[in-house]
C-alpha cells in the first residue's frame, strides 16, 4: 500500500505561484494514476487535476485549467502541482491521492471515491 505526503503549501499573494509536491512510499507508484483535490473551509473536497500512470495524459478542473500544471516523476515517486496566477478562491487544503483502478472518463476522474489512498493535505492560502 502506498503512502503519500504533500509539501509546498504556504501563503502567497494573488497572482503569485506555488509548487506542491507529493511523495509516495513504496515501489508501486508507477501503478497508480494520481490526482490532486482541494477542500476550502465549509466546502466539499473537489477535483483539481489528474495524471495517468505514464504521464501521457492529464485532466484539469475548468477552474484551474491554464493556470495549474500536474506532472510526475515515477523514478522519484513524486507528483507535482505547479500553481500559477493564484487567486484568493484557490485558498484550500490541497490533497494528493492515488487511484489503482482503471477509471475511465472525466466524470470518474473527479470522484473522490475512486481514489483509495490520500495524503494528509497541505494548506494553500492566497491573499488578495
Amino acid at each position: 500500500q502506498v503512502q503519500l505526503v504533500e509539501s509546498g503549501g504556504g501563503l502567497v499573494q494573488a497572482g503569485g505561484s506555488l509548487r506542491l509536491s507529493c511523495t509516495a512510499s513504496g515501489r508501486t507508484f508507477g501503478g497508480y494514476d494520481m490526482g490532486w483535490f482541494r477542500q476550502a473551509p465549509g466546502e466539499e473536497r473537489v477535483f483539481v487535476a489528474r495524471i495517468s500512470r505514464s504521464a501521457s495524459t492529464t485532466y484539469y478542473a475548468d477552474s484551474v485549467k491554464g493556470r495549474f500544471t500536474i506532472s510526475r516523476d515515477n523514478a522519484k515517486n513524486t507528483v507535482t502541482l505547479q500553481m500559477n496566477s493564484l487567486k484568493p478562491e484557490d485558498t484550500a487544503v490541497y490533497y494528493c491521492a492515488a487511484d489503482a483502478s482503471f477509471c475511465s472518463g472525466f466524470a470518474c476522474y473527479q470522484r473522490s471515491e475512486e481514489y483509495h489512498t490520500w495524503g494528509q493535505g497541505t494548506q494553500v492560502t492566497v491573499s488578495s
